[in-house]
């Protein structure tokens, strides 16, 4: 590289720090860091009558505390306000730049362009002996301190903003650099391996520029959904995570027990369905939720056993206006995402989706039977299982685990329905089985019991649920009652007495939407990986046993 260590004997062994792929020796780094920064505090700053030590000066000397009269400026500021430096121009304001060295380059001994990174900006800093001469005492510090420099340590920086003549937008070192903590991993160009990326996520994510700007791009569509749902009159609401009753969703929970609940087995909620309702019966006209939901199955591109979702509820809306709603809020959305990825999160590739309303709609039984050539029978006969079974058997399709009527209808949208749905599309009056939360009706085409929802489709993947919400306590017990004969699994499962009890003091009509975040983080990503716009991955990823970041 053509770097000048300088001639301080302590650091020596930095040598092989300045090499590429080399692993350094962390205890003789840090040593000689010490004795640097010690020696160069002691020629920059007069000691004062101390004794202190070199060892007890650690902490301070290798991880120093922020210097309070100093106000620094991002990096992304420091773009933004000085962008506009014609070349060669040099500003009159000092300012304080700190981050993480993420490549040097040299340029004989006095000269050095460091690219300082934060917060996914990045701002050159040149370091030139020429220009702070009268600031250093002693030569010798210069050189310690320019011989130092390392890929992936932390600095604070002061100088003034500055446009090199080619053109680079930089800050001019005015003073020399602080170390504010060091960096004892060799940190590597990229990684390429999957399974040592999962278990180094943070490094995974300081390597991979689209990976740390989908995680921004999921924070900035949360931030939208309740921007907008704040604007719409909704209030957000925070409900129980721990229960002794699970709802909402027909799914297998996490079991566990409370310090004060030894007798009694607890859950982690499946969803927060039950709970948002009991609000709207509580006199909240609109409420909605951002948060976790856990379920305890399995894991591949798209589940994870922990996951966000966004519900909201809203009294006196129906199906229709729910689905209107979702269009314009969608469409919105869009336009958000594209301008966020222009200007923030560059290294996203999204999809090309088309959001504009109207979509288009399947009718579930009408577009199974135009698909099939044949009609599906009586749906809550007592023959409908066996007919189904005899249809798989005659149209070639391969039989559900445990089939049960649900799981063969849910089968038949799999395989006939949501082949359909690229570009955005409903599937709806979906069988009443499939849908025990919500209001049902007879279907006026075919008589068949359908309920009252809408479940959006987009790039074939699930994205949107919506309901009018069933709030008879007489009609929603006989639906908990055939679920509950539907469960083909170990599971004990009882009838939620305790909502139907809260339904008994009336709940207004009221219209339901459900939507994963995760789903849609990875729509508006681009990516086919749930994994990728989960923070630190998969439960997989976050329960294995991870392995030293030095073997990244």
């Amino acid at each position: 590289m053509g770097t000048s260590i300088g001639t301080c004997a302590p650091l020596k062994c930095l040598r092989p720090l300045l090499r590429p792929r080399t692993r350094p020796n962390t205890q003789a780094a840090s040593s000689a860091y010490l004795r640097f920064y010690s020696a160069a505090q002691a020629q920059i700053e007069p000691r004062i009558g101390t004794s202190t030590s070199v060892t007890e000066r650690n902490t301070s000397d290798l991880y120093p505390r922020i210097k309070p009269e100093e106000v620094a400026t991002t990096c992304k500021d420091f773009c933004k306000r000085y962008g506009n430096l014609r070349r060669e121009e040099t500003g009159i304001d000092e300012v304080v730049i700190r981050g993480r060295i993420w490549s040097f380059r040299t340029a004989g001994s006095k000269l050095a362009f460091v690219d300082l990174f934060q917060d996914n900006y990045k701002v050159q800093y040149v370091l030139n002996y020429d220009k702070i001469a009268d600031a250093v005492r002693n030569p010798a510090t210069f050189d310690d301190c320019f011989g130092s420099l390392r890929r992936g340590n932390i600095l604070s920086v002061k100088g003034v903003p500055h446009r090199t003549s080619r053109n680079q937008l930089s800050v001019l070192a005015t003073e020399l650099p602080q170390l504010l903590s060091l960096c004892s991993q060799p940190l590597p160009e990229d990684l390429k391996d999957r399974e040592t990326r999962m278990r180094n996520r943070h490094v995974d994510l300081l390597l991979n520029p689209r990976l740390s700007d989908t995680i921004r791009l999921k924070a900035r569509i949360t931030q939208f959904l309740r921007e907008y749902l704040l604007d719409h009159g909704h209030v957000e609401v925070q409900t129980p995570i721990l229960s002794d009753t699970v709802g909402g969703a027909i799914a297998r929970p996490f079991t566990t027990t409370a310090t004060e609940t030894r007798d009694r087995k607890i859950s982690l909620r499946i969803a927060p369905e039950l709970w948002l309702k009991r609000l709207i019966l509580g006199g909240f006209e609109r409420v909605f939720e951002i948060g976790p939901s856990f379920r305890n199955e399995g894991i591949d591109l798209n589940h994870n056993p922990e996951f966000t979702t966004c519900e909201f509820y809203r009294t006196y809306t129906g199906l229709e206006e729910l689905m209107s709603m979702t269009e314009t809020m969608l469409a919105r959305l869009s336009r958000v995402v594209s301008t966020t990825i222009q200007y923030e999160c560059r290294n996203i590739m999204p999809q090309q989706i088309d959001f504009s309303p109207p979509y288009s709609s399947l009718d579930f039984i009408p577009a199974i039977e135009t698909a099939i050539g044949r009609s599906l029978p009586n749906l809550t006969s007592q023959e409908a299982k066996s007919e189904l079974l005899a249809l798989f058997d005659a149209q070639g399709i391969t039989r559900p685990s445990s089939p049960t009527v649900p799981r063969l209808l849910d089968k038949l949208s799999s395989t006939y329905l949501e082949p359909q749905c690229e570009r955005p599309t409903w599937i709806i009056n979906h069988p009443e089985c499939l849908s025990p939360l919500s209001k049902s009706f007879n279907h006026p085409n075919n008589q068949q019991r359908v309920a009252a929802r809408a479940e959006l489709f987009i790039k074939k993947q699930e994205l949107v649920n919506t309901y009018e919400e069933e709030n008879s306590p007489t009609v929603q017990r006989g639906k908990f009652v055939e679920q509950l004969s539907y469960r083909a699994d170990d599971l004990e499962t009882v009838v939620n007495e305790s909502y139907l009890q809260a339904l008994e003091w009336g709940l207004p009509p009221t219209g339901g939407w459900g939507c994963g975040i995760e789903r849609l983080c990875m729509l508006f990503a681009g990516t086919n990986r749930i994994a990728d716009v989960l923070s630190f991955g998969t439960l997989r990823n976050v329960v294995a046993r991870p392995q030293s970041s030095r073997n990244a």
